[in-house]
């Protein structure tokens, strides 16, 4: 039985000023990808194109653990891209063999009455031909679990780039300023919050 989930997240964050704009920042795609994912579930593969092992999932009866070969890179206007460019699927060679992700992200920094927010939207796709013992569960009601399934995945990507991207901004300002970072503050006024 063929199935296809899907599910999208965008997000928008209101940039703390730092001594170096955050455009500086987003040229080095590696910093924003050990910033979206645990660094002891990633491994670079090349200067664009990391592997992620992501946790196991588990949908309806199965325990499954994807894999996703990522590309990521900037464009000279700060824009940071992100595409999967090969999946696989650990713990059950039947859907491995009939398992295809599709991840595009997009991520890019904008002015808005003087203050710099980052703006992005992650789409994420899985056509996948699950095992007999599914074939008799309602497709209304597989789809409904693999949906929701997929929007916890980006949910959770969403709140760790809302809260380690910007800690690793303000690090990574800290470095090539030599200022502490205790003495950068959140660069936060009262009336800007993380959206």
């Amino acid at each position: 039985m063929n199935t296809r989930f899907v599910a999208s997240q965008s997000v928008e964050i209101a940039v703390p000023e730092q001594p170096v704009p955050i455009q500086h920042y987003l040229r080095q795609p590696k910093r924003l990808v050990y910033a979206l994912v645990d660094p002891s579930r990633m491994e670079q593969l090349s200067h664009d194109q990391f592997r992620l092992k992501m946790r196991p999932l588990s949908f309806m009866m199965l325990s499954i653990q994807p894999t996703v070969d990522m590309k990521v890179w900037a464009d000279a206007d700060g824009s940071i891209h992100l595409k999967s460019v090969r999946s696989e699927i650990r713990g059950v060679e039947y859907i491995n063999q009939r398992f295809g992700l599709n991840l595009i992200g997009k991520l890019y920094p904008v002015e808005i009455n003087g203050v710099t927010y980052l703006k992005g939207k992650a789409d994420l796709e899985v056509k996948v031909e699950l095992p007999p013992p599914f074939w008799f569960t309602p497709q209304a009601i597989l789809e409904a679990t693999g949906n929701a399934l997929l929007k916890s995945v980006l949910l959770t990507v969403k709140q760790r780039l809302m809260h380690q991207l910007l800690l690793d901004y303000r690090h990574w300002a800290s470095e090539e300023t030599g200022v502490p970072v205790s003495d950068l503050g959140t660069g936060l006024s009262p009336n800007q919050q993380i959206i």
